[in-house]
């Protein structure tokens, strides 16, 4: 038998409140860059190489977004871009594009305790590299898309004039920019590996690796 204690009509309308607010406010759902650096993400072994290999096969312009799956050897699962449309910072519509980008071109991971993949989102904006409130819109919504879709969450990346910038971490680079010709990596050439499910989802990362 289990006791409880059931919640005051007082505290229930105040909890109701407190929800409705929240999610009327797109800036509770953002991350500063403190609460990033301290989520605990995996740093990546080679962010350059990453960076370079994601630039040179999509070959993003201002205000694309890529987000990219890697297996634990940091090898290229699956990646999707697409081009950021003109409306407020929300990390609620960030994660709902980001999830469906995920379920478009890899299986979920959710059967899994502990994920092994880790989803990856490089953001080509204009500005400098400084962190911005749509930074953070898209920190919460690459967050929650992971834990929706079974992955682990890894960097968050901008691409602007000035280079690319792990956000968060401190690292960067001058090369590859907005304005640079894309560079021949490995990531860029190899082909997308076939997932080990099969069928639609193999087909899914066929055209995926076509783009």
């Amino acid at each position: 038998m289990t006791f409880g204690f059931a919640p005051s009509s007082a505290a229930s309308m105040s909890t109701s409140a407190d929800l409705s607010a929240a999610s009327a406010n797109p800036l509770t759902r953002m991350l500063e860059p403190a609460e990033w650096a301290a989520a605990g993400i995996p740093l990546l072994r080679d962010p350059r190489e990453v960076v370079s290999g994601l630039h040179s096969r999509h070959r993003p312009g201002p205000a694309t977004v890529i987000v990219a799956v890697l297996d634990p050897d940091e090898r290229l699962c699956a990646s999707a871009s697409f081009t950021r449309r003109p409306a407020p910072a929300d990390g609620w519509m960030f994660r709902n594009v980001l999830l469906a980008q995920l379920r478009r071109v890899i299986p979920h991971d959710l059967r899994r305790r502990t994920p092994v993949r880790t989803a990856v989102l490089l953001y080509c904006r204009d500005g400098d590299a400084r962190w911005t409130e749509e930074d953070g819109a898209w920190m919460w919504g690459l967050r929650d898309a992971c834990t929706l879709h079974g992955l682990r969450c890894g960097a968050y990346i901008t691409l602007t004039r000035d280079g690319w910038q792990v956000l968060g971490e401190g690292r960067g680079g001058r090369r590859p920019s907005v304005d640079s010709a894309p560079e021949p990596f490995a990531m860029a050439d190899a082909p997308l590996p076939a997932p080990r499910t099969g069928g639609a989802a193999s087909e899914l990362l066929r055209r995926a690796a076509a783009r």
